[in-house]
């Protein structure tokens, strides 16, 4: 078959679904200044799917700052791939600032955080490696490791004592092979909410030899008693050998950065052909993010505010019955019984009618029969956005539970 009459006939699991999701429910279009509420298709809405976690985006100084990058530099400086002739002294004190601040001997830059793990992945590992990692990983790491051409293993999520079955029979192949073994997981998982067992994946270092790769994207700038992320969250920073971390989040901008030894983070400076065949990072979002880490170094009440709010959204939904699931960070999964044409039919009565704007994930990225509404709160949400919500969800759940949504199609939901 032609490959082009192929797509024209399989658009895929989502795509399936693009003759009426797209604009709506696919490719929404907030506009407006980045704050808690916003504008969607011509109506203000609360929202909670921007993981503007400390309120960067849209803070004085960051603003100038990205201005001031942009005025001085231009987004075309510096030229070339930083192996070539891209790089500064600017690209070399933002990486040493962020070594340091997450308790690390050395970091390196990449250009964006989904290509710069799979990069990572394929620069770490040979043929004769094995990689063992959690089934709940995010997209990039699940890329990364198929491009892998050794073995590979994975745990169910978060089964330390089914990883511990991985690890044996990962050893027992590169005890052949003469590989090693890499494990890979997440800090803070983005869908669920809750944290990769770190501690106790560093425990099995006293009992097999392999090294731990973690994506924390979500957890830098939001846990930590720095916000240095989740391993200093739980006390493991040393444990942890490489640790990745996006700018895309707390940051509020586009890049990212790995950290972990320095013989390690020099190799991968050299090795990941994502980087060394990219041209470098703009000098504009170098300046930016220098200005965002002062900002998260000095300002500890950022995250304290972010999680003033998460403590009142998630124990106000428990209050009230709600399932959020197994979170334990900002993350807040709201799961609902229903299949997809009740979550279209909910999800276009908050929006339109209770002016609440949040994401709705369905099958088959959870199981048939549950809808999950995800919320990020962020530090420039309040208290009375919180309530809000709350009410909105209690009015909705409602309806749910009262079969309303499958009696009407979405548009004709009114408040």
């Amino acid at each position: 078959m032609d490959i082009f009459d192929r797509i024209s006939a399989n658009r895929g699991p989502l795509g399936s679904h693009s003759h009426y999701a797209h604009g709506y429910f696919t490719f929404p279009k907030l506009e407006g200044e980045i704050n808690p509420r916003m504008q969607f298709r011509g109506k203000t809405v609360l929202t909670w799917s921007l993981n503007n976690y400390l309120g960067l985006a849209n803070h004085p100084e960051v603003r100038q700052a990205d201005i001031d990058g942009a005025t001085d530099y231009g987004m075309a400086y510096p030229m070339g791939a930083r192996i070539m002739s891209g790089n500064s002294t600017n690209h070399e004190r933002l990486e040493n600032e962020l070594a340091d601040f997450v308790h690390k001997p050395s970091a390196l830059l990449l250009n964006f955080g989904y290509q710069g793990v799979v990069s990572i992945i394929d620069a770490l590992v040979g043929r004769h490696d094995v990689i063992v990692y959690d089934a709940e990983s995010h997209a990039c790491i699940i890329d990364g490791v198929r491009l892998h051409q050794g073995k590979r293993f994975v745990f169910p999520h978060n089964d330390i004592a089914n990883l511990e079955k991985q690890l044996e029979r990962a050893k027992r192949m590169t005890d052949e092979t003469g590989g090693g073994i890499l494990v890979i997981t997440e800090g803070m998982f983005g869908m669920s909410g809750n944290l990769g067992k770190l501690r106790e994946i560093v425990e099995l270092k006293k009992k097999f030899d392999f090294r731990i790769f973690v994506d924390d994207a979500h957890g830098f700038g939001t846990l930590g008693p720095t916000g240095a992320g989740t391993a200093e969250h739980l006390g493991c920073t040393e444990g942890v050998d490489l640790i990745f971390y996006t700018f895309a989040k707390s940051m509020a901008s586009i890049g990212a950065f790995v950290a972990g030894p320095e013989s390690v983070i020099e190799y991968l400076r050299y090795n990941m052909r994502s980087q060394i065949f990219a041209k470098s990072l703009p000098m504009p979002l170098v300046i930016g993010a220098l200005k965002r880490l002062e900002l998260i170094r000095n300002h500890p009440e950022y995250r304290e505010n972010l999680w003033t709010v998460v403590r009142a959204l998630q124990s106000g939904l428990k209050e009230k019955g709600f399932n959020i699931g197994t979170t334990e960070s900002p993350v807040t999964p709201v799961f609902l019984n229903g299949e997809i044409p009740d979550a279209t039919a909910l999800t276009f009565d908050l929006r339109e009618n209770h002016g609440i704007f949040c994401s709705i994930v369905v099958y088959p990225v959870v199981p048939k029969g549950v809808i999950m509404l995800r919320l990020i709160p962020t530090a420039v949400h309040t208290l009375a956005d919180v309530q809000e919500t709350i009410a909105a969800f209690e009015t909705v759940a409602t309806k749910l539970d009262k079969g309303l949504y499958s009696k009407a199609p979405a548009a004709q939901q009114t408040a």
